[in-house]
């Protein structure tokens, strides 16, 4: 347990450099947007779109593969249960109010990566500007003050992981 709350003191240290920014307002706002590019609907959209346009194998792996990326993410979410920054940290009141109550893992973040990874295997060249805009998602995630570091981090990996084995079983 003594690892846990190790980590748990750098997450809350680097969470506290990050909300300790001159800019931070500036940034929450920029933030909002990026956030809500990552609440959903969209990945929708783009799966509907690879269909119309003959990409069926990757619309299928989108699909199959969020199923499998939910689950997993409302499974630790509901197994850690670990507060969100508003919760956890005295004195400090997030830019918007959650979704849900735990914050580990990041959906938006895992959302966001787990789109990344699966569109940069049929569209390479568009792979950079994808990935910068999943970084951005956790990020924002961040400088709204609903996640800490590690939330953002394992929300990457286990979208990035969910793509990567519904690529590899499906494509």
């Amino acid at each position: 347990m003594n690892i846990l709350q190790n980590i748990h003191a750098i997450d809350v240290h680097a969470f506290s450099w990050c909300m300790a920014r001159k800019h931070r307002i500036g940034l929450a706002r920029i933030s909002r947007a990026v956030s809500f590019s990552a609440d959903g609907p969209l990945y929708g959209v783009i799966a509907v779109l690879l269909w119309i346009f003959e990409y069926q194998a990757l619309a299928s792996v989108m699909l199959l593969g969020f199923l499998l990326e939910r689950a997993l993410y409302l499974i630790l979410k509901r197994g850690f249960k670990r507060n969100r920054p508003e919760d956890a940290l005295d004195n400090f009141k997030s830019f918007i109010v959650p979704s849900d109550q735990f914050s580990f893992p990041s959906g938006h973040t895992s959302g966001a990566f787990f789109v990344a990874y699966c569109l940069t295997e049929v569209f390479p060249d568009v792979g950079l500007y994808l990935y910068v805009w999943a970084t951005q998602v956790g990020l924002s995630r961040i400088f709204l003050g609903v996640h800490f570091p590690t939330d953002t981090v394992m929300g990457a990996l286990l979208g990035s992981g969910c793509a990567a084995l519904m690529i590899g079983v499906l494509m």
